[in-house]
């Protein structure tokens, strides 16, 4: 199941993991959690999806890189697969 925008010039990051509730210190809504620690975590947002519906998921996702504060890779998700 792939919801979400198909535009790979505005979207055109990607990572995938486990998604889980949060962000950290005010930064994103929910994170990536990937293998290799905390570092390799993605932090989302998203102006185009409902990432709620996908917590507790393993998923795939599109989006555009931010520069962050506090968050090592923050990004605003435009498209996300389930795997």
């Amino acid at each position: 199941k792939t919801v979400g925008s198909s535009d790979t010039k505005t979207f055109p990051d990607s990572a995938q993991g486990d998604l889980e509730a949060g962000g950290i210190n005010g930064e994103g809504t929910h994170k990536l959690i990937r293998p290799g620690g905390e570092n390799q975590t993605v932090y989302l947002t998203s102006s185009v999806l409902d990432l709620n519906q996908f917590v507790g998921k393993k998923v795939k996702v599109w989006g555009q890189t931010f520069s962050a504060k506090k968050a090592g890779w923050l990004m605003d998700a435009g498209r996300i697969e389930v795997l």
